[in-house]
């Protein structure tokens, strides 16, 4: 048996979702028990560059289908594609009761400041498929963008999340919705929404910034930051009774699957972290509800950027924190780099 079997079989509880909408990638994941999927631009560009001659024929008779389409109308088509197939797959696994057997993708990384348009976009998405989830950044403008999306029931997926002091702003915005659709009498057993932090992200930009700073923090615990804000945050959602769940997603290490093992989680692993585990030799046991060494957490507080993620920053702040713009950055060029995939077939060069 697997290790990912055994751990579905042993924790059923702690679900296991691909990261990445990749068709051969997101079949074996099923296979060793996962349930779930994601997509934003990156992911589908990066299908495309791998898999690309599965998906020429589809890229050639969307334009010809379609003359006059831009670039960018092309590129969500085929953005929507990715998710719909992945969808599909996933459909004989999904329960509405518990969220298992959904994929979610991403809203336009332009729209980050402009509840608005995510909220648009994130009604629109939820129609492509029984099963679909929508991921919108966890800005000041999407913590805003997660309430009333919710209050439409729609189950979101906050991303470009890496604290958790975000994950508190977003569990607190969806359990907003919840209640307004509550007191509406609307029925809320179907809503399923997950709160990303991107814990290798947050461990990756708490080590540059101590490099940066020239401040020596004892390097076991900077491998550690993400962790300690999953769980702090998974803490206060249970505290508080939200109904929203954590999800932890970006990994680097074995601790970013090893530490989770056993809460009411998602660990949204891709394809060669799942192989990864799958070859170890590691215990397949409960972690999630062990404390972060307390010596850890003292080390990564010389750190200003920790203080934010672990303690407190507040909403306004999330838009310039710097893993934020960072990360949306990447987003953006990310879909950039989609477009220019889809201009070679237009251009025919």
């Amino acid at each position: 048996m697997s290790k990912l079997l055994e751990m579905r079989q042993k924790f059923p509880q702690t679900k296991v979702w691909n990261d990445s909408c990749s068709i051969k990638e997101l079949t074996y994941s099923i296979e060793n028990g996962g349930v779930g999927a994601t997509t934003n631009p990156v992911i589908v560009k990066g299908v495309l560059e791998k898999e690309l001659p599965a998906y020429e024929d589809y890229i050639k008779e969307l334009i010809r289908n379609n003359p006059t389409a831009s670039e960018d109308e092309l590129a969500w088509d085929i953005i929507e594609k990715l998710a719909i197939d992945g969808a599909k797959l996933l459909e004989p696994l999904f329960d509405p009761a518990t969220g298992e057997g959904r994929i979610s993708i991403q809203t336009n990384t332009k729209y980050y400041n402009n509840t608005e348009k995510l909220v648009e976009q994130a009604v629109y998405f939820a129609t492509l498929a029984p099963n679909m989830q929508v991921k919108m950044p966890a800005t000041a403008a999407g913590i805003k963008a997660f309430e009333e999306a919710t209050y439409r029931g729609v189950s979101i997926n906050a991303t470009v999340s890496f604290t958790a002091t975000q994950a508190i702003a977003v569990g607190e915005a969806v359990q907003r919705g919840l209640d307004r659709r509550t007191a509406e009498g609307l029925d809320n057993s179907g809503i399923n929404p997950v709160c990303t932090i991107m814990v290798g992200r947050i461990d990756d930009w708490l080590k540059a910034a101590a490099d940066k700073a020239s401040i020596a923090v004892y390097p076991p615990a900077l491998d550690m930051a993400g962790v300690a804000c999953v769980k702090k945050a998974y803490k206060v959602y249970k505290e508080r009774g939200y109904a929203c769940k954590m999800l932890a997603a970006a990994y680097r290490t074995p601790l970013h699957w090893l530490e989770f093992i056993g809460g009411d989680v998602v660990l949204t692993m891709p394809y060669k972290y799942q192989v990864m585990f799958n070859n170890s030799d590691f215990d397949v046991v409960a972690r999630m509800d062990e404390e972060v060494d307390p010596y850890y957490i003292k080390e990564l507080r010389k750190l200003p950027d920790f203080v934010k993620a672990y303690d407190h920053m507040e909403i306004e702040e999330f838009d310039t924190y710097g893993v934020v713009n960072k990360t949306l950055d990447q987003f953006a060029h990310g879909y950039d780099d989609l477009v220019n995939i889809i201009r070679k077939f237009l251009f025919k060069f």
